[in-house]
């Protein structure tokens, strides 16, 4: 373990006098619980259709009120075979509370397909291994053993903290609109499953630390294509759905939408040039300059990692058609999954993507439920400071910048309901290393103890 993780309570003391902790807790002390906590989160399989989620809540639950919480401030709500749990730690009703956001559920792993057991948490060659150590069971353990750590420290928060955890933040997300539902009167919402810092992939310096501060709508819409059938003797190749469709999604694979761009992706992409090499950073230091330059955006287009940052996209993502093997089809369909940029309104991709396909006996329609509108969050002053702050007591120095995600977290339920919303998650990971999603899903185990620092001065110092 690096000697830089174990940043103590006291250190944090030293840094925010103002803030007044009856007794200090350090860091070495909470990791092996937390340890313990992790060991039995990544084995409870919390993937849909297993029905862990509330047993995971409930073993969540007991932790919370074992480390000084009521039992009337830790509430689980079920939401079909999943659940929610919310945790309010008290405060003095200075301010408007301040939501913490995570997720308990994970996607599926098969164990066949892994090196290691994917549900038994396992430390080799400096990570940790395990089905959700890094999205996101060690962001919720984390959380919930800083939480436990204030209590026991006796901080008195400004405003109350409001851990809220969803159940089925991979698929659904049922519960997430369930809990937004209720929750949606804070001063903002701080997420453990969003922004991070990027290591240099070749030194492991860091390059820099990003906030999440915008997420892209999700939407998907269904093109559909129907004819007469017939004997497949006698084809018609010009009523065939099947032919129809797929010149219609040859037309949506080569339409690109207009190049966008708001003060969180010009500095995102400011930023991150300045740490890219080659054309990718030239392009990306390019578009900053000017967001309409073409050459820019064509390079950045060209990458998958980079496309979604500068334009809405659309791909076809299923298919289906025809109805016995010998009889034309009599139906043939698609289903186009959008990413639109904030602030463009569903009905004007909708048009786009109607234009592009340009058939008129092609059904065009929003799959439901309609998709949440996109908005960016301001990027607070406290908010950027108070994380720099934190992020700079491991690393000195190291700029921190806005970015949007070109996927969905919770985030995406409460900036509708009018809550600021920011991803703050504190793991440093080169690029492309954690697998989050795929196999063998790992993390460098020091983020574990990097984190609960991490938290309990962000925390310290929000809520103060």
């Amino acid at each position: 373990m690096k000697p830089q993780l174990l940043l103590t309570a006291a250190v944090t003391l030293a840094l925010y006098g103002s803030v007044s902790l009856a007794k200090t807790i350090t860091t070495a002390q909470v990791l092996p619980q937390t340890m313990d906590l992790l060991r039995h989160a990544i084995s409870m399989q919390t993937v849909v259709g297993h029905g862990q989620v509330p047993a995971f809540a409930a073993y969540l639950k007991e932790k919370l009120v074992a480390g000084g919480f009521a039992a009337d401030d830790v509430e689980i709500i079920p939401v079909g075979e999943t659940a929610a749990l919310v945790a309010r730690y008290r405060g003095t009703g200075k301010g408007k509370p301040i939501y913490l956001s995570g997720h308990m559920d994970v996607v599926a792993a098969n164990r066949k397909d892994w090196t290691r057991d994917p549900f038994t948490l396992v430390e080799e060659n400096g990570y940790l291994y395990g089905r959700g150590v890094a999205d996101m069971k060690t962001g919720v353990v984390v959380l919930v053993e800083t939480l436990i750590r204030l209590k026991q420290e006796g901080f008195k928060p400004s405003h109350d903290l409001v851990l809220l955890l969803s159940g089925d933040e991979e698929t659904s997300m049922a519960s997430t609109s369930e809990l937004a539902k209720r929750y949606h009167d804070a001063e903002f919402l701080l997420n453990a499953d969003a922004g991070g810092g990027t290591l240099d992939p070749t030194t492991g310096k860091p390059s820099l630390y990003r906030i999440q501060a915008a997420e892209k709508a999700y939407a998907d819409f269904n093109v559909s294509m129907t004819s007469p059938g017939g004997h497949s003797s006698a084809p018609k190749p010009s009523q065939n759905p099947i032919y129809r469709l797929s010149r219609a999604l040859d037309k949506v694979a080569a339409y690109q939408f207009p190049v966008m761009s708001n003060e969180i992706t010009v500095a995102s992409m400011k930023a991150l040039g300045t740490h890219t090499p080659g054309a990718i950073g030239a392009a990306m230091r390019a578009y900053a300059a000017n967001p309409q330059d073409a050459q820019a955006a064509a390079t950045l287009s060209a990458d998958p990692a980079y496309v979604g940052q500068i334009r809405t996209t659309c791909v076809a993502t299923l298919i289906n058609g025809g109805h016995a093997l010998n009889a034309l089809p009599q139906a043939a369909s698609a289903n186009i999954n959008c990413r639109i940029f904030p602030g463009t309104p569903l009905s004007s991709v909708q048009a786009t993507l109607a234009k592009v396909i340009d058939d008129p006996s092609a059904t065009l329609a929003v799959v439901p439920p309609p998709p949440l509108p996109a908005s960016a969050s301001p990027l607070r002053k406290d908010v950027m400071d108070a994380v720099g702050r934190a992020v700079h007591q491991r690393y000195p120095g190291v700029e921190i910048v806005p970015g949007m995600s070109a996927g969905a977290t919770d985030s995406k339920h409460f900036r509708p309901a009018g809550v600021d919303s920011y991803g703050v998650g504190p793991a440093f990971t080169k690029p492309n290393d954690t697998f989050a999603h795929g196999l063998n899903e790992r993390l460098p185990a020091g983020e574990v103890a990097a984190a609960l620092d991490y938290w309990h001065t962000l925390l310290t110092d929000l809520a103060k």
